[in-house]
């Protein structure tokens, strides 16, 4: 039997899609526009075959095209596939989860996991399959919410607002919540997990790491949350290779 995405995280996508979809596609609302021109940078342009694992509504794969990659997005929820052909963002599209891609071995030049991993229950068996899909000299691109930052919060109430890690940095939990801003609402669900299970995942896949960013946000941005996360990083960004 092929793995799939837990019934449990595709019914919540499936359950928020319109609410992911009026969100991502508010200018300026949330944290991608602030770190959309770096990692713009960070992916480069090129010309081959790109395959974006959880696109949701579209927007990294949109990305990915102006690049200047021919791009196939997939994502296990008809309706963000659906909202991401209707904005014309990739050149195919695909109803896939990331650990059963459709797809021949050794298609792709690039492989983008943009915020998808916290989202997926077995992300060895993900990242093993990306790998497949990957040829050999292609790069997988990897973003996740920053282990530590995911795992602490900044304390508004004490000055200079320092970081604070209630419980553990360590271990695996599931995690939902809300948020709100500018009358939009946003409910979030996924795995909350170390920095080493990430790297063991990719690993055991037979990837090595060939560059990390902590990106710093655009301070030109008009989004409003951006205070905090010039002093530590929000996101990790990582590229890897296939070993030999």
């Amino acid at each position: 039997m092929e793995p799939r995405m837990s019934r449990k995280d595709h019914d919540h996508w499936s359950e928020v899609a319109a609410e992911w979809i009026e969100w991502a596609r508010a200018p300026n609302h949330d944290a991608f526009w602030a770190y959309r021109p770096a990692l713009r940078e960070f992916v480069g342009q090129g010309t081959g075959e790109a395959l974006e694992v959880g696109c949701g509504e579209g927007r990294v794969s949109r990305l990915l095209k102006e690049c200047g990659h021919r791009v196939t997005a997939t994502d296990p929820v008809a309706a963000f596939v659906a909202a991401a052909r209707g904005a014309d963002s990739a050149d195919r599209y695909e109803v896939a989860p990331a650990n059963a891609l459709p797809f021949e071995a050794a298609s792709f030049d690039l492989v983008m996991a943009y915020n998808v991993l916290m989202d997926v229950e077995d992300v060895p068996a993900a990242v093993t399959e990306m790998r497949r899909v990957l040829r050999p000299s292609g790069t997988l691109f990897v973003s996740i919410v920053h282990p530590f930052a995911d795992r602490g919060r900044f304390d508004r109430e004490r000055p200079g607002m320092p970081f604070v890690v209630d419980g553990t940095y360590f271990g695996r939990e599931h995690f939902e919540g809300a948020e709100e801003r500018d009358g939009l609402r946003m409910r979030f669900a996924g795995w909350s997990q170390p920095l080493q299970n990430y790297m063991a995942a990719l690993e055991e896949a037979g990837l090595a790491i060939t560059a990390l960013r902590e990106p710093v946000p655009d301070t030109g941005s008009q989004w409003a949350g951006l205070q905090n996360w010039v002093r530590m990083p929000l996101f990790l960004w990582l590229k890897a290779r296939p070993l030999p």
